[in-house]
């Protein structure tokens, strides 16, 4: 199993480090993929690669949440940071319209930016869509003709949207919230089938059941994938295979 979005240089996570790398491989995770948030995370991000080579693999980007009116000059950082050295695609990026609405012009030009930088350096992109997905989709649509492709990251959205997104090459983010009682994402996926799906934790945050309202972490990746064997009725190891030969080929893992 490979998680495709894993904030594990969070604060919270970093106490139990190697305690959660250790249990994660045992687990059968291969691969922890971490998302960038802003120029505050950056460092804890790379130190964790630095530390676990070949198994925490970063990202770059600028998260919605931490655009504000100083959002070019963050952005000035990423492309920097681009620039110098790899990643496996841009990210955390993408919109947000369900904390703070203010900023709401700026994200959009970020996410605009980001895609520009991703088209450059030839990487997907991780795409944030909380209480936005169709202002997203509607965003992203004229950069899949130039070949930009990517996840919309801890997918929640009806049926249609994911047809939306498949029909633009993207692959849907799948965590958490598929465990949750009554979070109705069990119906959208088997309707949509197993095409096009990612395995994550969106660690620390979103635990999945019975864990709920824990600190998350990748070794609750299993539970996740159980879950999602289960709603398509389907083995365990199967799943595993198919959202993991999804990461290599989204990230271009088998080039690294």
């Amino acid at each position: 199993m490979i998680d495709s979005h894993a904030h594990v240089y969070d604060d919270g996570l970093l106490e139990n480090i190697d305690a959660i790398m250790s249990e994660s491989r045992a687990l059968g995770v291969t691969k922890l993929l971490m998302p960038n948030i802003d120029h505050e995370s950056i460092e804890a991000m790379l130190a964790l690669e630095d530390r676990f080579p070949d198994y925490c693999l970063p990202m770059m980007g600028l998260h919605p949440c931490s655009v504000d009116k100083h959002f070019e000059k963050a952005l000035y950082e990423v492309e920097e940071w681009l620039d110098k050295r790899p990643f496996i695609a841009v990210g955390e990026m993408g919109t947000d319209l369900y904390w703070d609405k203010q900023y709401w012009p700026q994200q959009q030009e970020a996410f605009r930016i980001q895609c520009q930088l991703a088209l450059k350096h030839k990487l997907p992109i991780v795409i944030h869509s909380r209480e936005s997905i169709d202002e997203t989709i509607q965003l992203v649509t004229p950069y899949v003709e130039q070949g930009l492709t990517g996840v919309f990251h801890c997918f929640t959205g009806t049926v249609e949207q994911a047809h939306k997104i498949k029909s633009l090459g993207f692959y849907l983010g799948i965590g958490g919230v598929l465990t949750f009682k009554n979070s109705g994402l069990d119906a959208v996926i088997r309707a949509i089938g197993s095409d096009r799906l990612l395995l994550e934790t969106d660690s620390p945050y979103l635990a999945p059941a019975p864990n709920r309202g824990k600190k998350n972490s990748p070794i609750y990746l299993p539970l996740i994938a159980q879950k999602l064997a289960d709603t398509l009725e389907v083995r365990l190891d199967e799943i595993s295979d198919i959202t993991s030969n999804h990461a290599v080929s989204l990230f271009q893992l088998d080039e690294l």
